[in-house]
């Protein structure tokens, strides 16, 4: 996947509050809602004013360092902007990880029911967050998966095209470890299957190495990678 495709899914499938050109730079208003909505990106050819303008603009300067943007990423580790949050990208098709599951181990639904809200704010993942999944336009979901009868994890699905990306999975700390991960994505892909979605996406902290090896053993290979600068 090129850098710019993996954008507009992930501009599609989790939005900022606004977005606005300063010269070749987009910046966003993330509205609280994370680096991801946040971050400026460079869209064209860039002289170091430019840096200086889109700096200047920003309440809190960050930056998102895309493939190809090796020089841009250079200037600013110069200017003393710091490197955070390296992240990679993993796909697989839908239909490797469609899988049968228990009665009431997961459920598709919209708007996230109150459960769902509460295991995400145990994760940092607050209302700003969920402002986020309420401005996206397309087809969406919350997923809840319960393990041994106790709600255990939440997630959100959305798609553009044939794109399901997932976002926000978080599995209580005591759930870890008893498969409640692999219950969401399979059934992000149960959801996105019916919505004619021939691929599955997210992105992960490329520190978070439990996470990726799940990924990996279910099938997922890594399609790209970014991180971010801050000032």
């Amino acid at each position: 996947m090129t850098p710019a495709a993996l954008a507009q899914v992930m501009e599609a499938t989790w939005p900022p509050a606004r977005s606005w050109r300063q010269g070749p730079f987009t910046l966003r208003d993330g509205a609280g809602g994370g680096k991801r909505v946040a971050a400026a990106s460079c869209e064209d050819i860039w002289a170091y004013a430019d840096i200086d303008a889109a700096e200047a603009a920003m309440a809190q300067p960050l930056m998102l360092i895309r493939a190809g943007d090796e020089a841009l990423d250079a200037a600013l580790q110069t200017r003393g902007w710091r490197l955070v949050d390296p992240v990679v990208a993993y796909a697989a098709p839908v239909e490797l990880l469609v899988a049968e599951l228990e009665p009431l181990a997961a459920f598709a639904h919209w708007p996230p029911l109150q459960i769902a809200r509460a295991i995400w704010e145990e994760g940092d993942i607050g209302p700003a967050r969920v402002a986020v999944m309420d401005r996206v336009t397309g087809a969406k979901c919350a997923i809840l998966a319960r393990n041994a009868d106790r709600p255990a994890g939440a997630a959100f699905v959305a798609c553009r095209d044939d794109i399901a990306m997932l976002h926000a999975l978080e599995v209580r700390p005591h759930q870890r470890r008893n498969g409640v991960g692999a219950v969401l994505l399979h059934a992000a892909a149960n959801w996105a299957s019916l919505q004619g979605a021939t691929r599955l996406m997210l992105v992960v902290t490329a520190q978070n190495a439990a996470a990726r090896a799940l990924y990996t053993r279910l099938g997922m290979q890594g399609v790209g990678h970014y991180h971010y600068r801050m000032k």
